[in-house]
């Protein structure tokens, strides 16, 4: 969940890392530090809150040097300080190392150090990797060597970067959580990160480090080493290929705006990938006995919806799993199955198992990703990008709709339709674009949202191709508002859900011009017999909604067009409860921790 970054180079480090954390603050915002070498000692600076508050370096009174480390902070052991906060240094200030991840074994390693008489100041487990190290040192004469050994008995999905305050030297290793390397051919500039995105404006080339590898920086020179026998190994050199790198806000508010407002592109990009790869995985897919789709969060809901329209336009045998809670099926995955993962990071840690586990059992792996160089991408047989550019925002909007789109053309290819449903999306984008373009559209949400500003509970419900669209409108306002959202399938209201409608009660429903749509207006007729205030969305108006967004029914395409509103109400339910659009509390947007 957390962001390491590491710069050696001609301009100062401290700017330079400041700059990379801030692309990389996504990935978690609790607290930062970044610690420099120069002349043979180590200065660190930290602060608890957001790196993208830091008016300047100068702030930070760091010398100018040309190599150092940071990282931006996702807390999981002890409270968020400045104490807590990474760096941290070795006893005789030697070294200082900064970690991404969770030890799962730190009780029982640290009380065996406490018994060997070190000291901790802090409440992380990343300060046990520290001692660790150190203990290694006794009877390594090498610093890479000490901290390979320490390493290795470590449990959990980690990634460490240190830098030493005796030479120029930075040493990193990788078990589960991402690392990757950038490289500026033309200025000799060198970046560790946790994504490429956070060098991309900089470096043309990456060196992506796999599971199981240490990489050590020394004397100007790269070398990679495999953790396990310590033997010195080739590693490759590729593009990095990111078209749109820019990050800045472009004149809107906040970047999920920004984003929200990017969704008809990522519509047209979804279209403009090569036909004949489509193909190749809608083979595979016909060919398999099961398919299954997996994620979290809310790409775990672009995977039910991607199941869904396996289901619905290929007639396929398909089945959605939630990463974390997949453990039950693993017995049933056969070389005869096939697995499709969307995700923005293709770092997500619950969801990398559940491939790890598909990769052993023989299954084919499909991966659709937003980031280049994901660990996702690199172990899947079909490998899609969602080419969406940078998705600042932690809240997920543009991603979401680039998954649907694509899970959306993957079915209609399986059913031999990849033209129709080419031009399906062609023609959704054009009407999302309509849509987002009237004026009018924005100031009725707007005024929606100051209805529902106050309220506590808000329902939502769909049913067929939108009730999976209903639980990311219920994720997207439990995110911003930080209020009770819940999202029902429409025919289950009455067995349960009901008895919690009472007057009042705002309940957002959703409606195609489909087959299901009667059951839906049944299930809205219900809750407003009930006193409920009733928010319709689709293209006509209903007696039993108080409050009506319509928005244009794109047939088999119209509940990706329904997110649009739901995700709008939400970011202005979130401005008007001054809560912080673009990095809410307690969450993160790549979570490569358990």
């Amino acid at each position: 969940m957390c962001g390491i970054f590491g710069y050696i180079g001609k301009k100062n480090a401290g700017d330079q890392i400041i700059s990379g954390l801030k692309r990389l603050e996504y990935r978690g915002y609790d607290s930062w530090g970044i610690a420099v070498q120069k002349g043979q000692m180590l200065k660190v600076a930290k602060r608890v809150g957001k790196i993208s508050d830091l008016a300047s370096s100068q702030e930070l009174e760091l010398p100018v040097s040309r190599i150092g480390i940071g990282h931006t902070r996702w807390a999981t052991h002890g409270g968020v300080t400045e104490v807590n906060a990474h760096p941290h240094f070795a006893t005789d200030n030697s070294f200082v190392l900064a970690q991404n991840g969770i030890i799962q074994n730190f009780d029982e390693l640290k009380i065996d150090l406490a018994k060997k008489g070190y000291q901790f100041l802090t409440e992380t487990d990343t300060e046990v990797i520290v001692r660790l190290i150190e203990e290694k040192r006794k009877t390594s004469k090498l610093l890479r060597e000490a901290v390979r050994e320490a390493f290795l008995t470590l449990e959990g999905r980690n990634t460490i970067i240190l830098l030493s305050r005796d030479k120029d030297e930075i040493i990193a290793a990788r078990n589960g959580s991402p690392l990757v390397i950038g490289l500026n051919e033309k200025t000799g500039e060198i970046f560790f990160s946790s994504d490429t995105l956070s060098f991309a404006p900089s470096a043309q080339k990456m060196i992506v480090i796999e599971n199981g590898q240490l990489v050590h920086f020394l004397n100007g020179k790269i070398h990679l080493f495999d953790l396990k026998t310590g033997k010195e190994i080739d590693f490759s050199i590729e593009d990095i290929n990111i078209s749109d790198d820019k990050v800045d806000k472009e004149g809107f508010d906040h970047f999920m705006l920004k984003e929200i407002y990017e969704q008809p592109f990522v519509i047209t990009q979804v279209t403009k990938q090569d036909k004949a790869n489509y193909q190749a995985l809608a083979k595979a897919i016909t060919q398999a006995r099961t398919v299954y789709t997996v994620g979290s969060g809310t790409a775990g809901i672009a995977a039910a919806q991607a199941a869904y329209y396996l289901r619905k336009y290929g007639k396929i045998n398909a089945i959605s799993l939630v990463g974390a809670d997949a453990l039950e099926y693993f017995d049933f995955f056969s070389p005869k199955d096939l697995i499709i993962a969307p995700s923005q990071s293709g770092e997500t840690a619950d969801v990398l198992e559940v491939l790890e586990v598909a990769q052993q059992k023989g299954m084919k792996i499909a991966s659709y990703v937003n980031m280049v160089g994901s660990t996702m991408t690199r172990i899947a047989d079909y490998k899609f990008l969602a080419q969406a550019g940078p998705e600042i925002c932690v809240m997920s909007t543009k991603v979401f709709v680039s998954q649907l789109s694509f899970a959306y053309l993957v079915a209609k290819t399986v059913a031999g339709k990849y033209d129709e449903g080419k031009k399906y999306l062609e023609e959704l984008s054009l009407a999302m674009t309509d849509y987002l373009s009237d004026k009018k559209t924005r100031q009725r949400i707007e005024n929606l949202a100051t209805k529902l500003r106050p309220v506590d509970d808000i329902f939502l419900m769909g049913k067929g191709q939108n009730f999976q669209i209903m639980r990311e409108g219920m994720v997207k306002l439990i995110e911003g508002s930080y209020k009770h959202a819940h999202a029902l399938p429409a025919g289950d209201l009455k067995h349960y859900a009901i008895t919690l409608i009472e007057k009042d009660v705002p309940v957002i429903v959703a409606l195609s011009e489909d087959e299901s749509s009667s059951d839906t207006l049944n299930a809205a007729n219900e809750v407003k017999a009930r006193g409920a205030t009733v928010i319709g969305i689709s293209e006509k108006t209903d007696k039993s909604f108080d409050y009506f967004l319509q928005v244009k029914d794109t047939g088999e395409t119209s509940s990706i067009l329904h997110i649009v509103p739901l995700q709008l109400l939400a970011y202005y339910i979130t401005v008007l409860l001054n809560n912080n659009v673009d990095k809410p509390r307690n969450i993160a947007k790549s979570v490569t921790v358990k």
